[in-house]
């Protein structure tokens, strides 16, 4: 089949969002070094790499063989296919919607690649114009903003190609198509004049404002951003969108600092053109600002190509409405963070400062030392969660919990998750760090109930793959484990002739309670009987219930969780009439749990392990997992027995 033209926006956007070490990732073994990454050539034989693939310049070059181009060509070259096909094959794997272009369309191509370039011309030159305004009588009380208010030095105006909008009506109209002879039509498309909507004719865009040029990637100019220098509303005025500016997928000062953002594996996202600016001025070489809008996934995009850490920092006020900027600011791009694929980082400054407020009264040092210990996105979200709540309250606790359990939820990564859920658990505990298991299943069971603590299976290697391997508990084997453990503790408390026994198996098979609960209640436990000193006679406390309830009245919460065994009703009186089979039936049951962990760490050690480097480590972790593999293969027929009969 034919495949038809591609429309040129179609291949712009492959070439915009196909990475090119991404690309090539997938046929070559690539290595950093350096800011680049090198392999061997795929094009030619070569023992030694002369491969190389630039991340910033998104070009491949081989210094063997001379085969060079960007991440289109390579996959041309590589399968020998056209390159039609392996544009859409790239627009499949990249999401990119595909427009074709009938034969009838090619003139109008032509019409709108010659408009593009008059666009970029007379913006260039406008440019020009606002810049030599900036010079002239009229422009003196821009500059003197510029020079006095922002503390910019000459060098930083030109850089950035600062300028001013005279006031009048039709100066740049004037100039443009009276002296200069450009089509009034174009001026319009390019968002610099505004039609009259009586008496016919133009006027000026932008009126008496200080002028910022936007420049794209390459470094050509595309918009402007004017500032006023009166009380007029809007303070900052954008161009309109055009062929050539879409505000969603432009980043100022992206090309001043696309080279810091690769060198310092970095970049800083401000809210405002001067904060960009100042940033820069100040040497702070990888910063660029949002232009006040959320960040989409295409201006988040464009800007990792320059950081392999994938490293984002927001940097927006401290106050409320920072706060608030950050929050929006961070938009579509919270999916990646939770994905992992962005490791983005929250900068708020104190007082409510910005960037450039913060530099009149500060080194680039201390900005530099703050940007070193900015807090990661979900850190800086806990904090947003707990801040001005007293977590000793029921109704705080109770919403803060709430609020961190969706924030949990949607973590991707599970070791990512469960290190939140820990750090959450420590927030929660409120410093007592017997509480802290208790709040972590409390937590894990609110982001997923079917799989509590229970989250992690693995798998054998390939050799073992026809051999079962025993996961973690099912929901309704979670269901037995509770209600042997509660069965034991229930045991415990209300018949002391048991208690010898039941510490005597536990401590033999060197077992403990799973979940955090009841660990919580078997510590206070023996943290009463230690304080009899009658640590080995446990029977000698027959007001051991009355006492752990008194114990129990500053864990509120937990006593919800565990003073159904402090009592006994007509079903209990059933099952623990049969006490020394179910003691035995329950032991077996904790036994399973502690057996599969082993199993696991072990199983997990021997597949690590490489077995020609460390024979003998290897050797070992199989012997280990395979004596724990039959344990538990006999004390799982123990269980299914012994528990469902019993229990």
């Amino acid at each position: 089949m034919q495949i038809p033209r591609l429309h040129p926006d179609t291949i712009e956007e492959v070439k915009l969002r196909a990475d090119i070490v991404d690309v090539v990732s997938e046929y070559v073994v690539l290595r950093k070094r350096g800011k680049d990454f090198v392999g061997l050539c795929p094009f030619h034989d070569e023992k030694s790499p002369s491969f190389t693939v630039s991340q910033t310049k998104q070009m491949y070059y081989c210094f063997g063989c001379q085969a060079g181009g960007n991440a289109i060509k390579f996959v041309m070259e590589l399968g020998k296919r056209s390159f039609a096909d392996v544009v859409l094959d790239l627009a499949r794997r990249y999401q990119v919607p595909v427009q074709t272009l009938e034969p009838e369309q090619r003139q109008e191509l032509q019409r709108q690649l010659s408009l593009r370039e008059q666009l970029y011309e007379v913006l260039a030159t406008s440019a020009q114009f606002y810049q030599h305004a900036l010079r002239q009588s009229q422009g003196q009380k821009a500059l003197q903003y510029l020079q006095s208010n922002r503390q910019l030095k000459e060098e930083t105006i030109q850089q950035f190609g600062l300028g001013y909008a005279p006031a009048g009506w039709e100066t740049l109209y004037r100039y443009l198509v009276e002296d200069k002879h450009y089509p009034a039509q174009i001026l319009e498309k390019a968002g610099l004049i505004k039609p009259r909507k009586e008496g016919g004719g133009y006027y000026d865009v932008f009126r008496d404002r200080l002028m910022i040029p936007i420049r794209d990637v390459q470094g050509r100019v595309i918009a402007f951003g004017g500032r006023t220098l009166t009380d007029e509303q809007p303070k900052y005025l954008n161009s309109p969108e055009t062929e050539l500016f879409s505000k969603g997928k432009t980043l100022f000062a992206l090309d001043q600092a696309k080279g810091g953002i690769s060198q310092l594996d970095q970049a800083v996202v401000v809210e405002g053109y001067f904060d960009a600016i100042a940033l820069h001025a100040a040497g702070i070489n990888n910063a660029v600002a949002s232009l006040g809008t959320a960040l989409s996934l295409e201006q988040v995009r464009l800007i990792l190509r320059y950081t392999e850490s994938k490293q984002l920092v927001l940097n927006f006020d401290a106050d409320k409405a920072g706060t608030n900027a950050a929050e929006r600011a961070i938009g579509e791009i919270a999916e990646l963070a939770y994905k992992g694929e962005v490791q983005l980082k929250i900068l708020n400054l104190a007082d409510g400062k910005d960037a450039d407020e913060y530099l009149h009264s500060h080194t680039p040092e201390d900005y530099g030392e703050l940007l070193k210990n900015a807090p990661l996105w979900l850190d800086w979200q806990i904090q947003q969660i707990i801040q001005n709540r007293d977590l000793k309250q029921a109704t705080d606790f109770q919403q803060v919990t709430q609020q961190l359990v969706k924030l949990l939820k949607n973590i991707a990564n599970s070791d990512t998750r469960n290190y939140y859920v820990s750090y959450c658990a420590e927030i929660l505990s409120l410093g007592d760090t017997r509480l802290i298991p208790l709040r972590v299943e409390n937590l894990l069971t609110q982001i997923a109930p079917a799989a509590a603590a229970y989250t992690k299976t693995v798998s054998a290697k390939q050799a073992w793959g026809s051999s079962k391997v025993s996961q973690s508990p099912l929901p309704t084997e979670r269901s037995l484990l509770e209600h042997a453990e509660a069965l034991l503790l229930r045991i415990y408390l209300h018949c002391p002739e048991q208690r010898q026994a039941i510490i005597a198996e536990l401590e033999e098979r060197d077992l403990q309670f799973s979940l955090s609960h009841h660990r919580f209640l078997w510590q206070q436990i023996l943290e009463i009987s230690s304080g009899d000193g009658e640590t080995r006679n446990f029977a000698s406390q027959p007001d051991l219930i009355s006492r752990l309830q008194d114990h129990f009245l500053e864990f509120s919460s937990e006593m919800g969780l565990i003073s159904h065994l402090f009592h006994v009703n007509e079903k209990n009186q059933k099952e623990i009439l049969r006490t020394p089979q179910v003691v035995q039936a329950a032991i077996a049951c904790m036994d399973l749990v502690m057996l599969e962990k082993r199993y696991r760490h072990f199983l997990e050690l021997w597949q690590q392990t490489d077995p020609e480097a460390e024979p003998e480590r290897y050797q070992s972790y199989y012997q280990a997992f395979y004596t724990e593999k039959i344990k538990l293969q006999k004390i799982d027929r123990q269980r299914l027995f012994s528990i469902t009969e019993l229990l």
